[in-house]
C-alpha cells in the first residue's frame, strides 16, 4: 500500500488537519478498496461481487442497525466533559441517535412491527453500551478522533478508505503514540474468522502509518456483546506484510473482474448473507454481470463508504 494521495475527516466538527495529505496529479485512482468490502472477497468473492460490482440492495437488518446508533452514541460519548461519560449519559444517547439515523433513513421505521418490538431491539442496545462500559473507562481518555474517515492512494491507483472508530494520541518520551479503536457489536469471531477481524484493524493501521508516519502503538478490537477484546501491538514489518497481503488481495480482484470468475466460498457466515438465494453454492443463479464488467471495465470502485457497516 503506498504513498501519494489521501484525505481524511472527522465528524463532529473535529479538525481533520494531521491527516491532510495532498495527491500527485499524476495518480490515476483505478479503483478503490475499504477493510470492509476487502474481508468481503476474501470470505467470499461472490459476495464481493454482489456487493461492489453488481450493487445490489441489501435490506437493513435490526442488528446492523443498531450497530450504526451504538456507533453514534460512543462517539457523541466524547462531546461531554469526562466526568459526564457515564453509562447513564450513553443510554440518554441512544434515543437521539436513533431520531437522527430515522431522520435521514425514515424507511428504517419499518423494521418493527409494534412498539414492544422496538423496546426489546432499544434493550439489546443498552446492553452493548454495558459492554463497553465494561471494557474501559471513557472518563480516562481523550481521543484525538472519532469516526475518523481516512483514505491514502497507493502508487498503483489503489484508493484505500475507511472510518476508524476513534484514534487515541498520545505524546511520549519515545514521540508520538497512537492507538487505534474498532468497535464491533456482532458477537466475537472463531479462530477460523479472527485473522480476518486484524487484518482489517491492521488495513487501519496501515493507513494511519502512511498518512501520519508513525506506526500505531496498539490496536484494539473491543466486541461489545462479547464484553471482550483483542490487542495487537504492530511494528513496521506487520504492516509492510499488510501491504502486500492488500497488493495480493487487489490483483485477485483484479483477475476476477477480467475472468468474470467470482467464486462462492461456503462458510457459516452463509447464514447471514443477504444473497443465498442468488448463490450458486445453494441453487441460485447470479444476475448477468453488469455491462461495463462484460466489457472489462476500468476499475472496481466501491460505493460511498458509511460510518458504520456494524453488524460485525
Amino acid at each position: 500500500m503506498k504513498p501519494s494521495t489521501g484525505a481524511a475527516g472527522t465528524s463532529g466538527g473535529q479538525t481533520p488537519s494531521p491527516y491532510d495529505h495532498s495527491s500527485p496529479d499524476q495518480v490515476r485512482v483505478v479503483g478503490s478498496l475499504s477493510p470492509s468490502r476487502a474481508g468481503d472477497f476474501m470470505n467470499c468473492p461472490l459476495r464481493y461481487r454482489f456487493r461492489v460490482i453488481d450493487r445490489l440492495p441489501e435490506p437493513p437488518s435490526s442488528a446492523a442497525v443498531r450497530g450504526t446508533v451504538v456507533h453514534s452514541v460512543l462517539e457523541r460519548l466524547f462531546d461531554h466533559p469526562p466526568p459526564g461519560r457515564t453509562i447513564t449519559t450513553a443510554e440518554a444517547l441512544l434515543e437521539p441517535a436513533w431520531r437522527d439515523l430515522l431522520t435521514r433513513e425514515p424507511e428504517l421505521a419499518g423494521l418493527f412491527t409494534d412498539d414492544a418490538e422496538r423496546a426489546v431491539w432499544m434493550d439489546s442496545a443498552r446492553a452493548l453500551l454495558a459492554g463497553y462500559f465494561s471494557l474501559e473507562d471513557p472518563a480516562r481518555l481523550a481521543p484525538a478522533a472519532r469516526e475518523l474517515y481516512i483514505e491514502h492512494v497507493l502508487d498503483s491507483g489503489v484508493r484505500l478508505h475507511g472510518y476508524i472508530d476513534r484514534l487515541d494520541e498520545a505524546t511520549t518520551p519515545d514521540g508520538v503514540a497512537l492507538r487505534v479503536i474498532d468497535y464491533k457489536t456482532g458477537r466475537a469471531p472463531g479462530q477460523a474468522f479472527e485473522g480476518s477481524a486484524l487484518f482489517q484493524l491492521k488495513f487501519y493501521a496501515y493507513l494511519v502509518w502512511r498518512i501520519r508516519g508513525v506506526v500505531p502503538r496498539e490496536l484494539r478490537l473491543y466486541y461489545l456483546a462479547d464484553r471482550t477484546w483483542l490487542r495487537v501491538a504492530p511494528d513496521e514489518a506487520d504492516l509492510r506484510a499488510t501491504e502486500r497481503k492488500i497488493g495480493a488481495l487487489w490483483s485477485a480482484i483484479s483477475r476476477a473482474r477480467h475472468t468474470g470468475d467470482w467464486r462462492a466460498t461456503p462458510s457459516r457466515l452463509c447464514d447471514w448473507c443477504d444473497h443465498k438465494a442468488r448463490c450458486p453454492a445453494f441453487g441460485g443463479t447470479p444476475p448477468p454481470l453488469p455491462a461495463s464488467e462484460s466489457e472489462g471495465g476500468a476499475g472496481a470502485h466501491e460505493p460511498a463508504p458509511t460510518v458504520s457497516e456494524a453488524a460485525g
